[in-house]
C-alpha cells in the first residue's frame, strides 16, 4: 500500500539533464553530480550550468534559464532532470509542472542511490525511513488536481481527504519502521557492550565516499565485502575481528561513506549505523590522496563527524591510493611528540599496510592482565563490577558459597581488585 506513496527510482539508462547553478555564497561539486547520476543508473546527456545571486523562490532558476532547460529537454528527449541542489517541495512541483518531466533534487538523488545499494534488512529499513521522511515534506498541496475546499464541517473535498489519508499512512509506516530499527539498535548496543566488557577496541573506518574504505577493510581483515570505484558502493556496516601483530585483537567497522551535505533524513535514519563511529576507540579517516580537492573532502567528513557527535574521537588519517601518485612511498607522518598522525599507503597494492599495523600496535599496546580472584558471598557487589568491566574466563562456586573467578582485565581497572584476594597468572 505504501509503495504507491514512494516515488519509484528511475529505470537504468534513463536520459538525464543535469542542472548545476553557481551562487556567490558557494557551489556544489559538478563532477560529483555526474558521478551521482551515473551511480543512480541514469545516462547524463547534457549539463546545464548558470549563475545567480540567489535561488528563485518559484522555480529555483530564472525564467530565461527555465525556458532554455525546456528546450534542452526536448532536444535530448530527456526523461528526468537532476538538480545539484536541494529544492523545496513547491519548487520541485513547479518545475515538474512547467517542464513536463520528473525533477529530482540532490537529496532525492542520494536517497535513490541508497535505495539501490542497501542489501541488509536493517539497511533497507533505514533507507525506507529516510525516503518516507523526505516524502512527507512533499505531500503539502500535493493533490491540487482534486477539489480541496476548506471551511467548516462537510465542506472538505475529496482531495483533502486523500491528502489526510496519505499523511496517516505515512505516519503509521514511519512508526512501524522506527520500532523495528529501535529493536536492531538494541541488538547493536548489546554487541558493543560485549566488546567493551572484553576490552576489545573498535576501530571505525570513516571517510568521503569512494575514498577506498571497503578496499582497505578487505585488505586488513581478509574479507570480501563489495568494493567498487563508485559512490556509495556499500552501505551496510560490517564488523570483523582482526588480530594485530602483537596478538592483541581489535574490531574493524566499515561504515557508510560521507558526502557533501549528506541529507539530514539519512543522518537520522542511519543513526544506529553511525553509532559505531561515535563509540569507537579510534577512527581511521580514509582520504583519497590522489583527489585534487582532498582538503575540502576532509573538511566535509569533519562536518559530518561533528553532526553525529564523533568529532572528539581520536583519529588517524590514512592517505590512500598512493599508487596513483608519483614518487610517494609508503611512510608515517608523526607530530613533534613522535605520535603517528598519518599513514600513506595503497589499499589496492598493499603497500604500507604493515606501517598501519605498526601504528595500531603502538596505539593499542597490550594492557590486559589475568588474575584469579576469590570472593566470599558478601562480596557480590565486587563480583557484579567485575562482570561489568572484565572478561570472565572461568567461574566456579564451592559448597560454602565462595566464588573463584579467572578474569582478564585492563590495568586501568586493577583498582577494583585491591580489597579482594587475587593471584597473578
Amino acid at each position: 500500500m505504501m509503495q504507491d506513496l514512494v516515488s519509484e527510482r528511475p529505470d537504468a539508462g534513463e536520459r538525464a539533464i543535469l542542472v548545476h547553478i553557481t551562487f556567490h555564497r558557494g557551489q556544489e561539486n559538478l563532477p560529483e553530480l555526474k558521478e551521482l547520476a551515473k551511480s543512480a543508473g541514469t545516462d547524463p546527456v547534457h549539463v546545464l550550468t548558470g549563475g545567480r545571486q540567489r535561488p528563485d523562490s518559484k522555480y529555483f532558476i530564472g525564467k530565461g534559464k527555465l525556458d532554455e532547460l525546456k528546450v534542452v529537454i526536448q532536444m535530448f528527449e530527456a526523461d528526468v532532470v537532476l538538480f545539484n541542489h536541494a529544492l523545496s517541495p513547491s519548487q520541485e512541483r513547479n518545475l515538474e509542472g512547467f517542464l513536463g518531466v520528473r525533477v529530482v533534487d540532490r537529496n532525492g538523488l542520494i536517497l535513490d542511490i541508497f535505495a539501490q545499494r542497501a542489501q541488509s534488512f536493517e539497511g533497507k529499513l533505514q533507507v525506507e525511513l529516510a525516503q518516507l521522511k523526505h516524502l512527507s515534506t512533499r505531500l503539502v498541496r500535493g493533490w491540487t488536481h482534486l477539489e480541496r475546499q476548506k471551511g467548516g464541517i462537510g465542506m472538505r473535498g475529496p482531495g483533502e481527504t486523500q491528502l489526510e489519508t496519505d499523511r496517516r499512512l505515512l505516519a503509521v509506516r514511519l512508526k512501524q519502521i522506527q520500532q523495528r530499527l529501535d529493536k536492531v539498535d538494541k541488538q547493536r548496543h548489546q554487541g558493543r557492550s560485549q566488546r567493551k566488557k572484553s576490552e576489545m577496541p573498535t576501530i571505525s573506518l570513516v571517510g568521503y565516499t569512494n575514498a577506498g574504505k571497503s578496499t582497505l577493510f578487505n585488505t586488513l581483515t581478509g574479507s570480501d565485502i563489495y568494493a567498487a570505484d563508485q559512490l556509495f558502493a556499500t552501505l551496510d556496516p560490517t564488523l570483523r575481528r582482526c588480530p594485530l601483530p602483537n596478538n592483541n585483537e581489535v574490531v574493524f567497522a566499515d561504515t557508510v561513506g560521507f558526502i557533501r551535505q549528506l541529507p539530514h533524513e539519512l543522518v537520522a535514519a542511519f543513526k544506529s549505523t553511525l553509532q559505531e563511529a561515535c563509540e569507537a576507540e579510534l577512527l581511521l579517516h580514509i582520504v583519497d590522496a590522489h583527489a585534487e580537492d582532498r582538503a575540502d573532502l576532509m573538511h566535509q567528513v569533519d562536518l559530518v563527524l561533528k553532526e553525529i557527535g564523533a568529532a572528539g574521537i581520536p583519529r588517524l588519517e590514512i592517505f590512500n591510493k598512493i599508487d596513483l601518485l608519483e614518487n610517494i612511498a609508503p611512510h608515517i607522518d608523526r607530530d613533534e611528540e613522535g605520535n603517528a598522525i598519518r599513514v600513506w599507503l595503497s589499499a589496492v597494492t598493499g603497500a604500507g599496510i604493515e606501517l598501519l599495523l605498526e601504528v595500531l600496535v603502538e596505539k593499542f599496546a597490550n594492557t590486559k592482565v589475568r588474575r584469579r580472584c576469590y570472593l566470599s558471598p558478601k562480596e557480590g557487589g565486587i563480583r557484579a563490577k567485575l562482570f561489568a568491566c572484565a572478561n570472565i574466563l572461568e567461574e566456579s562456586l564451592d559448597e560454602f558459597g565462595d566464588t573463584e573467578l579467572l578474569i582478564e582485565i585492563d590495568v586501568k581497572h586493577l583498582g577494583l581488585l585491591k580489597d579482594i584476594q587475587c593471584d597473578e597468572i
